[in-house]
């Protein structure tokens, strides 16, 4: 397959998220503004305006109705999308679940915000780090192009037989949403041709053969239909790489449960998600040149946890650093280091240390993960941890 011509534009990662939805033009999508997202549903809401779309664009009164409405379109056979931030995405608790065991395709963005109280409107990964164990895949984007990207792809995901999972593709709140890039734009008949029709087996108004969704379901069973949405989102990971494959025939662009900065002969490392990632090749670049074998491990996918490749990607590190933009409170360290650490334990791994920063939007720089580096290559050096928990550019008391 030949490389499909991009056309370059300057967008915010907003108006690349709306532009990728725009391309794909599903049947459905219900809407409620909540900063940073608002541009981007704004801006879709625009296309319609301009009859660039064909959706049928539904103005909610609140995120919780939100996440309803896409649900109950999802389940009568549409192609179904919203969006949120933050307390938004904590307004739909309930039904984001719903989505999940009714294993309704639906795509999610995701701008991420810290979520209050004080309140604060500046990213951190509260909100998609809350919702981990809710049932959806979760793609974490770097850049506004990534964001762009993978939008189209979850739309494949999401909507494969083996998978039938709702997608949530996080960008971070003002640091892409609001920020512009250039990027490369697919021509819309690419899009559409990859991204395909929707044509769902099963869905409400299908009356030839007739469903029930979201009944009462006790103790006989409920423990069983339970088990099944983990083979869904265990499927996904073949089908991510399946849909990378195809993407990078059409773009050229490489895409993969992680992405490995400089890990070929790496010693130490660490792991991040996001924006942070591209702070982090920065900063692998300053320790490369003072003759340090640092690393970077982004990862793109974090549900479902791509173990398999993580443990691959570690094998012969001395120490690693996993960087969480959110506290798992009342745990010893952040989410994503859990997961690692987990991952890790059936087998003789490095010394793996826990980093917390960024809350509420606090700047990250390229010398606060070389500071991160330069503690990993001394534990890489004794053995030694000398905490397990630690907190990246925090005013703490002397």
């Amino acid at each position: 397959m030949a490389v499909a011509e991009a056309t370059r534009m300057a967008l915010t990662g907003n108006d690349a998220v709306a532009e990728a939805l725009r391309q794909v033009n599903p049947d459905v999508a219900a809407i409620y503004p909540i900063t940073p997202q608002t541009e981007m549903m704004m801006k879709f809401a625009q296309y319609y305006a301009d009859g660039k779309v064909d959706t049928e664009v539904v103005c909610v009164e609140s995120e919780h109705s939100a996440m309803s409405a896409t649900v109950g379109a999802a389940a009568a056979g549409a192609r179904a999308i919203t969006a949120t931030s933050s307390a938004g995405m904590a307004l739909m608790w309930e039904i984001l679940y719903v989505a999940a065991s009714n294993r309704l395709p639906i795509v999610m963005a995701l701008v991420n915000r810290a979520l209050s109280a004080p309140i604060n409107i500046h990213c951190d990964h509260s909100d998609g780090m809350g919702a981990r164990d809710t049932g959806w895949l979760q793609i974490y984007s770097e850049s506004a192009q990534e964001a762009y990207d993978n939008t189209i792809q979850a739309f494949r995901i999401a909507e494969h037989p083996d998978v039938l999972t709702p997608a949530m593709v996080t960008l971070d709140g003002f640091i892409l949403s609001h920020t512009m890039e250039v990027i490369d734009i697919l021509p819309d008949e690419e899009v559409k041709k990859f991204v395909g029709e929707y044509k769902p087996e099963n869905y409400l108004l299908n009356t030839e053969h007739p469903l029930t969704m979201g009944p009462l379901d006790l103790p006989p069973h409920y423990f069983e239909h339970k088990r099944q949405q983990v083979e869904g989102l265990d499927n996904s990971l073949d089908v991510i790489r399946q849909v990378a494959r195809e993407y990078k025939e059409m773009t050229g662009r490489e895409y993969d449960l992680l992405e490995l900065y400089k890990m070929e002969d790496a010693e130490i490392a660490v792991m991040a998600l996001g924006s942070s990632a591209g702070t982090a090749k920065e900063a692998v670049d300053t320790m490369r040149d003072k003759g340090v074998k640092a690393g970077l491990i982004k990862v793109r996918v974090f549900r479902p946890f791509p173990v398999v490749a993580i443990l691959e990607a570690t094998s012969n590190l001395k120490a690693l650093g996993v960087m969480d933009r959110a506290i798992a409170f009342g745990a010893q360290g952040g989410a994503v280091f859990l997961e690692t650490r987990s991952a890790l334990y059936e087998r003789s791994h490095p010394p793996v240390l826990s980093y917390i920063y960024g809350l509420g939007g606090r700047d990250v720089t390229i010398e606060h993960i070389a500071g991160v580096f330069e503690e990993l290559a001394e534990v890489a050096k004794t053995g030694k941890v000398k905490q397990l928990v630690n907190y990246v550019n925090l005013r703490e008391p002397e």
